[in-house]
């Protein structure tokens, strides 16, 4: 399927069909539907009797052994979970043996005898080998084999991968669209939770997520030792990943920045009066500091880390922005 605000992008790729690339890097923000409009296109690809404008037909051979996940032309590739913790906290990588898979496909001939997909998701989930062996297939790829690559990231692919594809960013969509759809599931909580997910409206916000979520501001908001050390505990045991609660305080420190600057929340709205309270006892150059040292560690949000002791050092260090009062207040 395509979402609404994506139609003009379907449109704009309807009115070329004709010069259609060998390689897709569909691009955009998190949670606007690049994976669903990904599918939609591979399936279009495939489709034996498309429609006018070149949606697929939903009636064929090859429609309904796509929509049965059995189109023997068309391969799906996702990362492998490298860590069997369970959770959340799993590096998830495509690996280069995935890799060689796909090549070995893209070198058998189309059943159905027309193209044939492979849709890489999200790609820059491809370690450093197996983005080298994408490399040598894009340069050179058999004839009727069309590859989509999926990113979350572009910036993360290599820039010779980037270069052989023909790049469409997804954009998101209008506050008014996104607000409307999610209102739809979630009805009196669509303002906050679309503010938080940084208007995208498809979001899997889990119940675990929001309650702990929704303990951790107030704490946040008056920081005692003891309740935040329980909270660390507490996410702990949840088995959720590091990057879910880096993502969760770096939105707020940068609400905190906005506030001192006499500027509305971005992702906490409705905490605004609270954020411009203790804003305005916060030295800058300590949340600036600590707003580091959260984007710091980023890059191992996924990895093996203790994350308890993670979030207590970082709740500790939050605490101890509240020791640096701002003098000039």
């Amino acid at each position: 399927m395509i979402y609404p605000w994506l139609e003009p992008v379907w449109q704009q790729i309807a009115r070329h069909w004709q010069q259609q690339p060998h390689a897709w890097l569909l691009y955009g923000h998190p949670g606007i539907g690049k994976l669903e409009f990904a599918e939609y296109l591979a399936q279009a690809l495939l489709c034996e009797s498309p429609h006018t404008n070149h949606q697929p037909c939903g009636a064929c051979t090859s429609c309904h052994l796509y929509s049965q996940h059995s189109h023997p032309d068309f391969l799906l590739v996702t990362p492998e979970e490298t860590d069997s913790e369970g959770g959340e906290r799993r590096q998830a990588l495509i690996k280069v043996e995935t890799i060689r898979n796909v090549l070995d496909f893209a070198h058998l001939s189309a059943h159905r005898g027309g193209k044939r997909i492979a849709l890489i998701y999200p790609a820059e989930s491809m370690n450093t080998q197996a983005a080298n062996a994408l490399l040598k297939i894009l340069e050179e790829p058999p004839t009727g084999m069309v590859f989509i690559l999926v990113s979350h990231q572009k910036d993360r692919l290599l820039p010779t991968i980037k270069s052989r594809c023909r790049q469409v960013a997804l954009t998101m969509p209008a506050h008014t669209q996104a607000l409307a759809y999610v209102q739809q599931q979630h009805g009196d909580k669509a303002a906050d939770l679309l503010a938080f997910h940084g208007g995208a409206p498809l979001f899997a916000d889990n119940d675990s997520h929001i309650q702990l979520r929704n303990e951790l501001i107030p704490l946040l908001v008056k920081p005692r030792l003891i309740a935040l050390m329980d909270y660390a505990t507490a996410f702990d045991k949840q088995k959720l990943a590091l990057s879910t609660f880096l993502d969760w305080l770096a939105k707020w420190l940068l609400d905190m920045s906005l506030a001192q600057q006499h500027m509305s929340a971005i992702y906490y709205p409705a905490w605004q009066n609270a954020l411009n309270e203790i804003t305005r006892l916060i030295d800058p150059l300590s949340l600036f500091a600590l707003i580091d040292r959260v984007n710091a560690l980023a890059p191992y949000g996924k990895h093996t880390l203790n994350v308890k002791m993670q979030l207590e050092d970082l709740l500790i260090d939050y605490l101890n922005v509240w020791q640096h009062k701002n003098t000039k207040s």
